[in-house]
C-alpha cells in the first residue's frame, strides 16, 4: 500500500469514526441523523474506492472529487453551521490528491476533512 494511499484511507477512517458519533445523542434533530448517514454511506464509497486504487493516483483522485460532488448536493439541502461543515468536507475531498511534488497536500486535506467533522459534530449538538 502506498503511502498517499494508506494516509487517504486513515483520512477517511478517522472522519467516519467522528461521524458516527456526531448525532447520535438523545434529541438532535433528525436531519443531523440524516446527514451523518448519508456522509458515512459516501465516505464509506471513498474508502472502498481507495482500497481499490491499489497504486493509481488518480483513481483515488477520481474517487475523492465524486465523494466531494455528494457531499456539496446534500449540502445544498441545509443551511447555516451545518452547511458550511459539509461545504467544508468537500473541499477537503477534492483536496485528497497524491502530488508527488507536495507531499503535505494530503495532510492539510486531513486535517480539514478531520476540521469538517467536528464542526458537523458541532451543529449536530
Amino acid at each position: 500500500m502506498t503511502p498517499p494511499r494508506r494516509i487517504a484511507i486513515a483520512i477517511a477512517t478517522l472522519t467516519l469514526a467522528g461521524l458516527t458519533t456526531a448525532c447520535g445523542a438523545i434529541g438532535t434533530a433528525v436531519d443531523c441523523n440524516k446527514v451523518a448517514s448519508e456522509v458515512t454511506t459516501i465516505l464509506n464509497g471513498v474508502t472502498t474506492a481507495m482500497a481499490s486504487a491499489a497504486t493509481d493516483p488518480s483513481a483515488i483522485e477520481k474517487a475523492s472529487s465524486e465523494a466531494a460532488g455528494k457531499v456539496k448536493t446534500l449540502a445544498a439541502d441545509y443551511d447555516g453551521e451545518l452547511r458550511s461543515a459539509l461545504d467544508d468536507m468537500a473541499a477537503g475531498l477534492e483536496g485528497l490528491k497524491a502530488d508527488a511534488s507536495n507531499p503535505t497536500a494530503l495532510m492539510e486535506a486531513a486535517t480539514n476533512l478531520q476540521s469538517s467533522a467536528t464542526k458537523i459534530q458541532s451543529a449536530c449538538s
